[in-house]
């Protein structure tokens, strides 16, 4: 039996971060939510985080550190990035830091859940 994956949803936003994680569930997956890199960076579970979605503008620490700070420590779980402020050279930074999507927001429902699939490379089915 395969264990469920473990999406970590870092977001300040905290209706969109909980609004993430209802429609992540929704898709029959664990979802673990946090306001801030460095709340992820501290959890005890962070070993067993299959891929992050983090906002790139917070409060404290950027998506952009985070990840840094994640591969820093060893860890290349896939990172999904996501922002309302598309700013010039935001998607290119994304993907030189290895970023498994970049989408901006608000978007689809759909959009996400396919970043999703593609970061675990596995297709989900419909709820």
């Amino acid at each position: 039996m395969t264990a469920t994956p473990v999406i970590a949803i870092v977001d300040d936003d905290a209706p969109v971060r909980h609004a993430m994680g209802r429609l992540v569930r929704s898709f029959d997956l664990a979802v673990e939510l946090y306001p801030g890199g460095q709340e992820l960076l501290q959890s005890p579970s962070l070993g067993g985080i299959a891929c992050v979605i983090a906002d790139v503008q917070m409060a404290g620490m950027s998506g952009f550190a985070l990840c840094e700070a994640l591969r820093a420590r060893g860890l290349r779980m896939p990172v999904i990035f996501m922002t309302a402020f598309a700013r010039e050279g935001y998607e290119a930074r994304a993907r030189a830091a290895g970023a498994a999507c970049f989408i901006s927001k608000p978007f689809e429902d759909t959009e996400i859940i396919r970043c999703i699939e593609q970061a675990l490379g596995a297709p989900r089915q419909e709820p």
